[in-house]
């Protein structure tokens, strides 16, 4: 169970502060919910209050990474074997995201954003346009993953998706990572 101001990743939210564990007015005239603790967390990148069960099976929740953790996996990502993923229709491509993202993993969340950067790099090289459905993946894995590592890290998370676009670019890539 986690405690009250621990951070915490929820969902497809991401980074919340738990702000307290209680009961809510709400539950208190719904037969079967009295008595039952939620979590009341506050999302540290966008507006709003979020009530969790304690006993909440549907969206994962879990501890953020812990500094190091944070700094192995930024470090790591100029060696990373991740590759371009066109998936052959805009469903498939679509699905292939969505389920790295469900995951709410910070490894699964790297793999998308190097995925879609290997993949906007070969396009804006090939004087292509870049799809919406990477863009707007992209965005939403960016900002899962920088607001995790920059909760991490207490750093600003332009400052941390700065860092990891520069870790982005020192990245040595094959013709066959650019290609698959």
């Amino acid at each position: 169970m986690f405690q009250k101001d621990d951070l915490v990743v929820y969902g497809r939210t991401g980074v919340c502060r738990v702000a307290d564990i209680a009961e809510p007015d709400f539950c208190r005239n719904r037969p079967g919910e009295r008595d039952k603790l939620y979590y009341v967390l506050s999302p540290l990148y966008q507006d709003g209050t979020i009530y969790a069960p304690v006993d909440n099976c549907k969206v994962p929740i879990r501890p953020i990474l812990t500094a190091e953790e944070a700094d192995d996996l930024v470090d790591g990502i100029p060696a990373s074997r991740a590759q371009a993923y066109y998936g052959g229709s805009t469903q498939n491509l679509r699905d292939h995201y969505q389920t790295l993202l469900q995951t709410s993993d910070c490894r699964d969340l790297l793999e998308l954003v190097i995925s879609i950067y290997c993949k906007k790099t070969h396009v804006e090289e090939t004087k292509r346009k870049f799809g919406a459905v990477d863009e707007h993946f992209m965005k939403q894995a960016e900002q899962l993953l920088g607001g995790e590592l920059a909760a991490a890290l207490d750093v600003p998370v332009g400052e941390m998706l700065d860092r990891i676009v520069e870790k982005l670019r020192t990245r040595k890539s094959t013709p066959a990572q650019e290609l698959a």
